[in-house]
């Protein structure tokens, strides 16, 4: 990653920001699969839920703006999948290729570990290739893929699911 480059906990004044890198993926790309942008009140409540429940929301900043953000939460709404989570990781278009979303995964995972997760997932849309080299490179393994499961811009699209166990930070 750029050494220009600092990670850190999100404040509500990085919510414009990310509001913005959020609106993005929605307007141009499957990364995200709503079709429907936010305001920045609507990123103030995620983030705010988000720290509640205790898991983290990480910014990347450059040059002093955002240039991504990560975070992670419940996988499922169950107790017995309480040490399981479902991240994501979204970087600024005029900041990609730089290892940004590779530093907000690295420390999402290390925070996880701190926090005794067992299991990362990552559902990425299937023709992400790009993600899911990411992923391959840290360790993820391919579960499967589930066939038009989700719908944007007029085409079905495909779910691959990604995990990744963790080691518990003691080491135990």
């Amino acid at each position: 990653m750029d050494r220009t480059v600092t990670l850190r906990d999100a404040t509500e004044g990085d919510m414009p920001a990310v509001r913005d890198i959020y609106n993005h993926a929605v307007e141009h790309t499957t990364a995200i699969w709503n079709e429907t942008l936010v305001d920045v009140k609507n990123r103030l409540e995620w983030l705010k839920a988000r720290q509640a429940r205790g898991f983290p929301v990480l910014v990347a900043e450059k040059d002093g703006r955002v240039a991504g953000y990560a975070s992670y939460g419940d996988w499922r709404a169950f107790d017995g999948y309480r040490h399981t989570v479902e991240h994501s990781v979204y970087v600024d278009k005029d900041h990609r290729g730089l290892g940004i979303g590779e530093g907000l995964m690295l420390e999402l995972i290390a925070r996880a570990a701190k926090a005794d997760i067992h299991v990362m997932i990552a559902g990425i849309e299937a023709e992400n290739a790009a993600s899911i080299r990411l992923h391959k490179k840290l360790g993820f393994r391919t579960t499967g893929t589930f066939q038009e499961v989700g719908t944007k811009f007029g085409r079905w699209l495909d779910l691959t699911c990604m995990e990744l166990r963790i080691e518990p930070a003691s080491g135990k």
